[in-house]
């Protein structure tokens, strides 16, 4: 199950985007039975590459290495600067070869300079979605979400969304189980979904509540009952206008959208570490029946429950 990862280092490029791609692909985690990675900085001529910080960073393989990646990674970079022919032409060999690519903030622009976001969705930071729409008319620019994911090109809004992005990724190869590890050592929220809002402000308190965790805390708890918006705001003490629109900014969901993502969270749990039939699974997460949990499993996941337990349940433990 290891991964050849090439992380394309550009002159500008932004230290913790680039971070966030070292800390979840470049560190070895096999202690903790997760997968190894072949990982790798890569730059169109290898050694020293200035960032946007004032420093260096040595890129010790040139584009070459992009041949053998199964993951190539874009980070933040200064998108102002055109990129050399060959660095395009790269990128393009490899996605034709079957490669993916992920980018994280403005490195959406190097994959829409190669002509790989046109007819597909896509995002970036919000402050500058209507540039990389102007600039690569035919790509289906996504406002204001987390990340996208158009296979074969993943891309991610600004700074910690990349978190979510590269978690994203790790889940979705990996299963949930070993996101969750990855996302707990970086002490950071196993999942969010892309389609939620980038946080642009700071939510003000409704009504002296500042924080609707203790409510998730009783959803995540109590995912088989019947978890309505009249429920959970009864919990609350608020109104169920005023609970809905406290808990969109705070979370940047709406309530059932984010119970119904905590119920999927929840069955790729069972799936991986069960032996539970599918209708028992369907059940304990509230979704109650088969078809029900498939529908909205396969929706979010992309995959059926079945065909999910068969991918991840025989390599439990060996992630």
């Amino acid at each position: 199950m290891s991964l050849n990862v090439a992380v394309l280092l550009l002159e500008g490029s932004h230290a913790f985007e680039l971070g966030v791609f070292c800390e979840v692909f470049g560190i070895d985690r096999s202690d903790d039975g997760l997968a190894s990675h072949d990982f790798s900085l890569v730059s169109l001529n290898p050694g020293s590459v200035p960032t946007r910080h004032g420093f260096d960073i040595v890129a010790p393989h040139g584009l070459e290495r992009l041949s053998a990646a199964e993951l190539i990674c874009v980070p933040a970079y200064d998108f102002h600067r055109r990129q050399a022919d060959r660095v395009l032409e790269e990128l393009n060999s490899a996605v034709e070869r079957g490669a993916r690519v992920l980018s994280i903030c403005t490195g959406a622009f190097l994959l829409g300079e190669a002509g790989l976001l046109d007819g597909r969705r896509c995002t970036t930071h919000w402050r500058y979605t209507d540039e990389l729409a102007r600039r690569h008319p035919r790509a289906e620019v996504e406002q204001d979400v987390l990340y996208v994911d158009d296979d074969p090109v993943i891309t991610g809004a600004g700074t910690a969304a990349g978190v979510d992005t590269c978690l994203h990724f790790v889940r979705q190869r990996y299963g949930s189980k070993a996101a969750n590890l990855i996302a707990r050592r970086m002490v950071t929220a196993p999942h969010r979904e892309g389609g939620q809002r980038q946080f642009r402000e700071r939510p003000q308190p409704l009504d002296g509540v500042t924080s609707m965790a203790p409510v998730r805390e009783w959803a995540e708890a109590n995912l088989d009952q019947e978890l309505s918006v009249e429920a959970m705001a009864r919990q609350a003490h608020l109104s169920q206008r005023t609970f809905a629109r406290r808990f969109v900014q705070e979370t940047g969901t709406s309530p059932l959208q984010w119970v119904t993502g905590q119920r999927v969270l929840l069955a790729q749990q069972l799936l991986e570490t069960t032996d539970a039939p599918i209708a028992a699974i369907a059940r304990r997460t509230g979704f109650g029946t088969i078809d029900n949990l498939r529908h909205h499993f396969t929706r979010r996941v992309g995959v059926t429950p079945q065909q999910y337990r068969r991918s991840f349940h025989a390599i439990e433990g060996n992630s």
